[in-house]
């Protein structure tokens, strides 16, 4: 079982951008198409965007689209989340996955996830 572990969370003002990185440990994901959930208070995790393993593949979420920008480094074990013009609405605690399937937007399809990072956005 890989462990991934988020990074760069905190709190901005709208129009800011954060990048959230998550670093994988225990075996390579470089196999594995990766993914970032997000979920907001009483809200349900929902999906954010995906990247196949070959980074080939992307599909984003239609709310961040133009917005923010997934991206993978095999050699360093690590996926990213670029976060520009960030909305209040983005506020969430951020989640990274890994699955096996080819790229996919349901969180069943996940088997191994990180804590989460908290991103605070303020109006």
């Amino acid at each position: 079982q890989v462990q991934l572990a988020e990074s760069g969370g905190g709190l901005v003002q709208a129009g800011d951008s954060l990048r959230l990185s998550c670093a994988a440990s225990g075996r390579s994901i470089s196999g594995s198409s990766m993914a970032w959930f997000r979920q907001a208070p009483g809200k349900e995790r929902g999906f954010v965007a995906a990247i196949s393993w070959n980074s080939e593949n992307i599909s984003y979420e239609d709310s961040v689209k133009g917005r923010f920008t997934i991206s993978r480094d095999n050699a360093k074990n690590t996926v990213y989340l670029q976060m520009n013009s960030l909305k209040p609405e983005d506020t969430a605690v951020y989640y990274c996955a890994a699955s096996a399937y080819i790229i996919t937007k349901i969180a069943t399809h996940y088997n191994s996830w990180g804590q989460g990072t908290q991103v605070t956005v303020s109006s």
